[in-house]
């Protein structure tokens, strides 16, 4: 499986500011450490988010509420989940109102957080949500 290193994240993050607008830099290191390493969490010796698509959902969601960014953590949230199942594979087809919907709804709470005993029905709802147009992040309270 492929993931991103923290410098690449950094970088990625620039990039898309530059190219959207806002302030640059991060908030706190910390932060996106753990949002990055949280895809990678265990219990009892086994994976919390087993699947590409679990992994996905958590990196957003972590990305979003940590806030480890000064500005644009929607937007790389969404961002670095989209490119980390393209990279791995899976290509989800969306618009960009989907997008600001399912961003906006993690960051308002409407999306609750992808734990393990949600995880399949979140990750489940983030592909039906990207893919086919409905409002499926409405159900995930």
């Amino acid at each position: 499986m492929n993931f991103f290193s923290e410098a690449q994240v950094l970088k990625i993050h620039s990039s898309l500011i530059a190219k959207t607008g806002g302030i640059d830099g991060i908030r706190e290191f910390n932060l996106l450490d753990s949002s990055l390493k949280s895809v990678f969490q265990t219990f009892d010796g086994r994976e919390l988010y087993p699947e590409i698509l679990d992994k996905a959902v958590q990196l957003c969601y972590s990305i979003i509420k940590n806030h480890p960014f000064l500005d644009g953590n929607k937007r790389i949230g969404i961002h670095l989940s989209l490119v980390f199942l393209k990279i791995n594979g899976i290509d989800l087809h969306y618009t960009q109102e989907e997008l600001i919907d399912f961003g906006f709804g993690i960051a308002s709470g409407k999306i609750n957080n992808p734990d393990a005993k949600h995880r399949g029905y979140n990750a489940q709802c983030f592909a039906l949500y990207m893919r086919s147009g409905t409002d499926a992040a409405g159900s995930m309270q």
